[in-house]
């Protein structure tokens, strides 16, 4: 678990490194008025940055367990320790209902 947690975690800060770059990239591709050798360098540039920095590989995970599926993005916790930690009441400003 704390394996997972450790390589979300460095996926997400080369996520946030890389970001400016990998955008300025991608607008010169974009950008029909360039010649197209520096679009095809900028091709090039693209592709050397890491791979494990594209916003594509991050996954939201439970930061409790490490799960990877059934997460509640406000919380970053997954559906069952959601439930759990709201049943104990410590979570702040929820509360179960009843009608």
């Amino acid at each position: 678990m704390a394996q997972v947690n450790q390589k979300d975690k460095q996926r997400r800060l080369q996520c946030t490194k890389d970001e400016l770059k990998r955008r300025q990239y991608k607008l010169i591709l974009q950008n029909q008025s360039l010649s197209p050798e520096i679009r095809a360098q900028a091709v090039v540039s693209l592709n050397k940055l890491s791979r494990q920095g594209s916003l594509v590989r991050v996954r939201n995970r439970c930061v409790l367990t490490g799960r990877s599926r059934g997460i509640l993005r406000k919380w970053r916790l997954s559906r069952i320790q959601f439930r759990e930690l709201a049943a104990q009441g410590r979570l702040l400003g929820v509360s179960k209902s009843s009608w």
